[in-house]
């Protein structure tokens, strides 16, 4: 009889864990859905559908990355950064692929400045990045591939564009934990960030 009430306490007690454990695990798995957004749905593909991989990985991110404090841009480097970025757009009505070299290096030297991982690592950069900007770093991996040859015109153009989220997250006056998508800031809007103008072939007759 007391052995038969061992062993129902302790199939009891080994149960209550599991859920426990269980809902944990949904809890945690809901959590991070909500905290990287499309950065989730990106990651869970990337390890082709493996979701507990996935998010084994995204909570090691955070480890590594969650303690990231965005440093403030030093007096003046807004401004460059901004006319910067201009300069970039225009330049990619002539030269596409040089426009999105220099805007794969400008995203990583802003990003440094802000006290992220420095860009020579591009994967750590972009894993520290997608802790606090989950929502607009998919730009960023566009920039970075387009910037290595892979993709024709309209695929920079994408990429130029989502880009342009992150760049004025980090643009930003205030440091900010933007696990959020943010506006344009007031100062870029000027400078036509969700538009590229399309470059045309000489002689086609179209303006």
């Amino acid at each position: 009889m007391i052995t038969a009430v061992i062993i129902a306490v302790v199939v009891i007690a080994a149960a209550a864990v599991l859920f426990v454990g269980l809902r944990r695990a949904r809890g945690g798995g809901r959590g991070l859905k909500s905290r990287f957004g499309p950065e989730y749905d990106y990651t869970v593909a990337r390890h082709n559908g493996d979701v507990r991989a996935a998010e084994q990985e995204l909570r090691e991110r955070v480890r590594l990355h969650g303690s990231v404090k965005a440093e403030p841009l030093p007096p003046g480097a807004r401004e460059r950064y901004v006319a910067q970025w201009a300069g970039v757009q225009e330049q990619f009505v002539e030269s596409p692929q040089q426009a999105v070299i220099e805007a794969d290096a400008l995203l990583a030297r802003l990003a440094r400045d802000r006290g992220f991982p420095d860009g020579a690592r591009f994967e750590d950069q972009v894993a520290a990045l997608s802790v606090h900007h989950a929502h607009s770093v998919h730009g960023y991996r566009g920039v970075h591939t387009a910037a290595r040859g892979q993709g024709g015109t309209e695929e920079m153009r994408a990429a130029m564009v989502e880009a342009r989220r992150l760049f004025d997250d980090l643009v930003a006056e205030h440091a900010a934990d933007s696990t959020r998508h943010t506006q344009p800031t007031t100062a870029s809007r000027g400078n036509t960030p969700w538009a590229l103008p399309r470059r045309h072939a000489k002689g086609s007759g179209t303006s």
